[in-house]
């Protein structure tokens, strides 16, 4: 699925950044310690409250943005009449790009509290400036496609679309689209995303547009006559029971579909369905929305429903809008010599924001029947029965993106990543992590 870039203006990802990354690195030119080797990682500390397993998405936009990321000199003239650095420091990131190296969990795989889900190496000022939409992009898209991965599990195989784009931010909602593509969704309303990410577009019509008209009927007719008998007609604006009779007859009992936006849906749902069979329409499908999450969506499990469009509780996690990942520096040398020896660092604080030091790998243990058991996370060598099951991937290689991939390989990614858990992962119920975190 190629990128076909965005039909509206974005700025060069530099600025999608806090002040404070470049002061740090104005800092750290002028104590001559810009240029030592160091390595940064991303990964949570916990999981938001009750969720057993955590999503990684975002990838793809990650290295996109890292490609993007450049001081040209519109941006460069921002910083220098805001006095945000000094001469120097501009003079240096006019020739800035990338050039280290990226490894991460490839996109799609769930992740766990401690997983080191991307590690970041070259010198401190090349990747001391990435922190922030690095960030940006991983907690967003996370969060999204953590949401997306429940409601997809809580739909049993039903089709869901995505319909939350005027309920976030509309660059956030063509993000939100792909990240619910990643975790299962099938569809979306946003044509934004549909012409960047290719993914699949679908929509008809809203209540506006049967008010428009001097009654239902017409404004059934006039739909049909637009986009055929498969199209799917709304009929909660009024009378649900007198639109279905008026759909059906209008469309014929090849009517694609009806859409219930509002009431009592499992109860709607029933007798939709039923009252659709007595007319003939066997074969209509039932669309069910209205701010639904995967709770809702799982309670209409035994429900005469096709598919679900879900809006707000997606594109806002469920209630988690955020992933919590944190950027930690966790190792760097003592000098700028070439081939200093790295070290590990950790912050040393109270209040539950410790972490390990040191660059880690992370594998995934199996039991005998090939379920996983536990997400081991270590430092220096790999235990040889380990060997086999390590997550990260390499992402860039000094500086060149090596591991670019389409939408439907991470998705088919997601969907063996949850095939891989124990079957405690997809329950709803709030619960600790499904896989424990062991460090070596």
């Amino acid at each position: 699925m190629a990128d076909r870039g965005l039909p509206v203006a974005v700025p060069s990802t530099a600025l999608f950044t806090d002040q404070y990354e470049l002061t740090m690195l104005q800092a750290a030119l002028r104590g001559g310690t810009a240029e030592r080797q160091c390595v940064f990682e991303v990964f949570a500390r916990r999981l938001p409250e009750g969720r057993r397993y955590g999503v990684v998405a975002g990838t793809g936009r990650v290295l996109d943005a890292v490609e993007n990321f450049s001081f040209d000199e519109k941006v460069l003239d921002f910083l220098r009449q805001r006095g945000i650095v000094d001469g120097p420091t501009l003079h240096w990131l006019s020739s800035y790009r990338f050039r280290g190296d990226i490894h991460g969990y490839p996109e799609g795989e769930v992740y766990f509290p401690g997983s080191p889900v991307m590690r970041v190496q070259g010198t401190f000022a090349e990747c001391v400036l990435l922190e922030t939409v690095i960030l940006s992009i991983l907690n967003h898209d996370s969060a999204v496609a953590a949401a997306a991965s429940r409601m997809a599990v809580a739909a049993g195989g039903r089709p869901l679309v995505e319909m939350g784009a005027r309920r976030t931010h509309e660059l956030a909602a063509v993000a939100a689209s792909r990240a619910a593509y990643v975790g299962g969704f099938t569809s979306t309303s946003d044509l934004a995303a549909g012409f960047r990410y290719d993914i699949p577009t679908v929509g008809t019509s809203a209540h506006s547009f049967t008010l428009l008209h001097d009654s239902e009927r017409g404004a059934f007719t006039a739909q049909v006559d637009s986009l055929g008998s498969d199209t799917t007609l709304l009929v909660d604006t009024y009378d649900v029971t007198e639109a279905v009779r008026a759909a059906v007859d209008v469309a014929g009992p090849g009517l694609g579909a009806v859409r219930i936006d509002s009431g009592d849906l499992l109860l709607l749902a029933h007798r939709v369905r039923h009252q659709l069979d007595e007319l003939g329409a066997t074969q209509t499908k039932i669309v069910v929305t209205s701010d639904l999450d995967e709770y809702a969506i799982a309670s209409l499990a035994a429900a005469p429903v096709d598919a679900y469009g879900v809006g707000t509780q997606l594109v806002t996690g469920s209630g988690h809008p955020t992933a919590s990942m944190v950027y930690k520096l966790v190792a760097r040398a003592d000098s700028d010599a070439p081939g200093a020896p790295l070290r590990p660092v950790a912050k040393k604080s109270m209040g539950g924001k410790t972490s390990p030091g040191g660059a880690k790998w992370a594998a995934r243990q199996l039991d005998e029947d090939g379920v996983a058991m536990a997400e081991v996370v270590g430092t220096g060598e790999v235990p040889e029965e380990l060997a086999d099951r390590l997550l990260q991937v390499e992402l860039v290689r000094g500086g060149k993106v090596v591991a670019r991939e389409g939408l439907d390989a991470v998705r088919g990614r997601h969907k063996e990543a949850l095939a891989g858990l124990p079957m405690s992962a997809m329950q709803l119920s709030r619960g600790e992590p499904v896989l424990p975190t062991e460090y070596v």
